[in-house]
């Protein structure tokens, strides 16, 4: 099987390229290739996914690449719709015309956050502009390709030499000794992003079609998440400190309260466990020492 991915340098993408060692594997990039053999395909560009496409004949298509910085997103809305809508579109009707799979990875800020622990089934109604692109790049993959599954997932963490995310932020804060705020009333699901590369896995064997929530198994806020940080990597946790989201003034974007997704489906139909966060973490901290 020939398997595309987008986004292949990142955090997720470079965990699925990791894993797809049964599967003939084409990684792409826009800008710096993460990987040697990776081909540069901007997704906004129709003739250069048109030429990748002809070249390579992929039978799925998994589809990581976003822009993925909510403040950034809601600052300079034509440059996110042109990467998480469009992009996704051109994508979409790309592997409409190859007969490919796409495996679409979208995310929990298409919710409102009024709720929590959301099912496939509840009705998206975003926030901010980063979760207005994501959904109508679900909705592309749903109008345009005959076969497809729109994985969401929430807080996505994990080791990589060069991508941000929240948990290595806090560690980097910690490490130093530096005191950090961090809200305690925003609630999401966080992802360990080895696991949501193993349940994309699952999804592209087991054939699954449609929507599915693919995210850790904990409802959790960030300050107890930044707490747990401290615990598993043995810092010092009196540096975390609660504010609420009221108080804070660092975003530009709103942000849904609580964001936490339902992953039974995932579990009972494609078959992967869905960590928790402290699974998760420890998990984390042996690959860190694995890259010391």
């Amino acid at each position: 099987m020939k398997v595309l991915v987008t986004g292949a340098g990142g955090l997720l993408g470079s965990k699925i390229v990791e894993l797809a060692k049964d599967y003939t594997v084409y990684k792409t990039h826009v800008s710096h290739p993460f990987f040697q053999d990776s081909i540069r395909m901007d997704i906004t560009n129709e003739k250069e996914v048109r030429q990748v496409f002809s070249q390579v004949m992929p039978n799925v298509v998994i589809h990581t690449a976003a822009e993925t910085n909510v403040d950034k997103c809601e600052d300079r809305r034509e440059h996110a719709w042109k990467i998480n809508a469009d992009g996704t579109r051109i994508l979409a009707e790309a592997c409409n015309k190859a007969n490919a799979k796409m495996m679409y990875v979208s995310t929990d800020y298409v919710f409102d956050g009024e709720k929590g622990l959301y099912a496939e089934e509840d009705e998206p109604n975003p926030v901010n502009y980063y979760g207005l692109t994501k959904l109508m790049g679900e909705r592309n993959v749903e109008k345009l390709c005959e076969s497809f599954a729109i994985l969401r997932t929430s807080v996505l963490y994990g080791t990589h030499p060069e991508k941000p995310n929240f948990v290595k932020w806090v560690i980097a804060a910690l490490v130093r000794g530096k005191p950090l705020t961090v809200v305690e009333d925003h609630y999401n699901s966080p992802t360990l992003a080895d696991n949501l590369a193993e349940a994309v896995i699952e999804a592209v064997e087991s054939r699954v079609g449609g929507v599915y929530h693919a995210a850790g198994s904990e409802r959790i806020s960030r300050y107890d998440l930044a707490l747990k940080v401290a615990e598993t990597f043995n810092f010092d946790a009196t540096l975390v400190r609660p504010i609420r989201m009221s108080e804070l003034k660092a975003w530009t974007a709103k942000r849904p309260k609580d964001s936490s997704l339902c992953v039974d489906k995932t579990q009972r139909e494609i078959g992967v466990e869905l960590l928790d966060v402290k699974r998760g973490l420890t998990e984390m901290k042996r690959k860190w020492k694995e890259t010391k």
